[in-house]
């Protein structure tokens, strides 16, 4: 299936100026480029009540958090734990700066955005440790922090959405913080795939199945074992008990069929879920808030669905 016109009218007018083959670039170089691009057409201006930022013990050392208040927030207010995407290498707490602020406002929970350990520095499993370390903490410290722990959200985009997948089934195996709900952006849920979305997009810009290989070969070290569900939890055997879940999901995205096979094995062991998906779109699509209407519409019904789920 061909672009959407207006998202191949952008990825034309910012291939004069930015080199979106980011994989062919020294890795200080392609964070660099990821940066500038979520610059250029990330959401500008968005209001918000209140951010501070946190410092929390982890796993291998301080994890940092930045906290979003909604405007309307207050003292015990769901929360909804965010992890950022970048492909486990890249992405910040500034770059997602914007995306956060849209989530606070539109889902009604204080968002906490989680500064996770990046790869090749930090190689699996150090970034989905800190996210469930994460999780952890703030569950125990709800009431410290202004939030209601039986109303505790988990999301997160691209690399964030598998680390929500984990870190969900984590949850539920050892009995560990219990989600209301789980909210995926174009999640990778499998490592080793080979599904036709992933042969139809091996040369596209921006994710192209030459880019997932090269973030890969970031994150996971030699001899990483591939059905690790740390890594792929669409490999596990057992989706019951896991909280509702909202996934969003791109036609033109290497990850979309997998989005899909975990919306549909989530279903199957009996799970609310709820799938957007929109042909046309390429992947992370919804960081594109000022570029394309179908990523502010993907947001905006994304949030509302977590706020619909939060309130019960």
């Amino acid at each position: 299936m061909p672009h959407d016109p207006l998202v191949k009218m952008f990825i034309d007018k910012v291939a004069g100026h930015l080199p979106l083959k980011f994989w062919e670039l020294p890795l200080p170089a392609a964070r660099l480029t990821f940066a500038s691009l979520a610059a250029l057409a990330g959401p500008k201006n968005v209001p918000i009540g209140r951010t501070e930022n946190l410092v929390m013990p982890g796993p291998g050392g301080k994890i940092h958090l930045r906290v979003y208040s909604p405007v309307a927030g207050g003292d015990g207010v769901p929360g909804l734990v965010f992890y950022h995407g970048g492909g486990f290498a890249f992405g910040s707490l500034d770059i997602y700066d914007g995306i956060c602020r849209m989530l606070a406002g539109g889902t009604g929970a204080k968002v906490f955005a989680v500064d996770y350990r990046l790869a090749p520095e930090h190689p699996f499993p150090a970034g989905v440790e800190d996210a469930y370390a994460a999780l952890v903490w703030i569950e125990e410290n709800a009431a410290r922090l202004g939030i209601d722990a039986n109303r505790l959200a988990v999301g997160g985009d691209s690399a964030g959405g598998n680390f929500t997948a984990v870190v969900c089934q984590r949850a539920k195996r050892e009995g560990g913080p219990k989600a209301v709900c789980q909210l995926m952006f174009s999640p990778m849920t499998v490592v080793a795939a080979d599904y036709a979305s992933r042969r139809a997009h091996q040369t596209d810009l921006i994710l192209s199945r030459e880019a997932a290989d090269w973030f890969l070969s970031h994150y996971l070290p030699d001899g990483t074992d591939p059905m690790d569900l740390r890594h792929s939890p669409l490999l596990a055997e057992d989706f019951s008990g896991l909280p509702p879940a909202y996934i969003v999901i791109a036609g033109d995205d290497p990850l979309h069929d997998e989005g899909l096979m975990y919306a549909e094995k989530l279903r199957d062991a009996g799970v609310a879920v709820t799938v957007d998906d929109y042909p046309g779109m390429m992947h992370d699509f919804v960081f594109l808030q000022s570029v394309l209407p179908q990523a502010h519409e993907a947001l905006v019904k994304a949030a509302r669905g977590v706020r619909t789920m939060l309130d019960g």
